[in-house]
């Protein structure tokens, strides 16, 4: 794969530039999405970190200056489109790995919900997820060995009360893993969902059951060391 010859990030001081893998982390400015992307940054490879919290990503750059930032509103087609070309521009135009991060919640009985709280869960959720799928498919399936990691939930286990629309969302999660997982083997394309429990984010500050009953003991370090796994343990966990 000699088309991978971009600079090493200025942490890594010698390698073989033509192994250097990729990552593109979506909700990346903060929580899991941010841990994911320092892990795989310290790591030594191109990390792609995109958000809509513009504020939050101009100070991981200033942090790390070698991760590429860039604005990305899930639910549009047309930010994908726009931030993967971005990201690949600076890998040789191969992708590795699509972090499928961002998400959102809202918590409360479902009729304590708003209509357009209920809508951007299920928008940004459900159809950002789908979108941003669809739209990394072209630079995944010409990078051997690539993943789609699509962050699901404990709560697609069994729905949750007062979280139902973000559990509901979850399962949309992980049937889609499911179905993307077998249809894109011929693609050599290895489509994975994380289900962990309640993390130490901002997403866990809701006055949930399941959280009173759990508790908040999982860090977001531990959730992206699971991601890690999961794109370096080969092909051998299918659905």
């Amino acid at each position: 794969r000699s088309s991978r010859n971009p600079p090493r990030p200025p942490h890594s001081p010698v390698a073989s530039v033509i192994c250097q893998k990729s990552i593109f982390v979506s909700g990346a400015a903060a929580g899991i999405g941010r841990e994911v992307a320092l892990k795989f940054y310290n790591a030594g490879w191109i990390v792609g970190a995109f958000d809509i919290d513009d504020a939050a990503l101009s100070d991981l750059a200033k942090d790390h200056p070698g991760i590429i930032t860039g604005h990305l509103d899930v639910t549009k087609y047309g930010d994908w489109e726009k931030a993967l070309a971005d990201f690949t521009s600076h890998t040789g135009g191969t992708l590795d790995v699509l972090d499928n991060n961002a998400g959102i919640i809202v918590d409360g009985d479902i009729t304590d919900q708003s209509p357009e709280q209920i809508a951007a869960q299920v928008d940004v959720n459900c159809t950002g997820l789908t979108l941003g799928a669809r739209a990394a498919h072209a630079y995944l399936k010409n990078t051997p060995g690539a993943h789609l990691v699509n962050m699901c939930s404990a709560s697609a286990i069994y729905g949750q009360p007062h979280i139902a629309p973000y559990s509901a969302s979850k399962f949309f999660v992980y049937g889609m893993t499911q179905a993307l997982d077998r249809e894109w083997r011929k693609d050599d394309i290895r489509v994975v969902a994380l289900m962990p429990l309640w993390a130490k984010t901002k997403l866990a500050d809701v006055k949930a059951a399941s959280v009173k009953r759990l508790g908040v003991r999982i860090t977001p370090e531990q959730v992206a060391d699971k991601v890690w796994e999961a794109v370096h343990e080969g092909k051998r966990r299918r659905f």
